[in-house]
């Protein structure tokens, strides 16, 4: 079984490890809405996608 010589120091294990970081989601905005929509997605707000209505959505009702 392979037994490391030496301690792996602090810096060593976090240089090893700096590529592990959590990067954030890349977001578009809708040309329509406005509203935040990841890139290749169908907006959910409007149901639009490359500036064509892909999903219908029924207008609110107001009383």
């Amino acid at each position: 079984m392979a037994v490391p010589k030496k301690k792996t120091s602090k810096s060593k294990k976090n240089m090893r490890r700096s590529h592990l970081a959590l990067e954030a989601n890349a977001v578009n905005e809708c040309p329509k809405c406005g509203e935040l929509v990841r890139p290749h997605h169908v907006c959910e707000s409007c149901g639009t996608y490359n500036k064509k209505e892909i999903i219908v959505k029924a207008e609110k009702e107001t009383k």
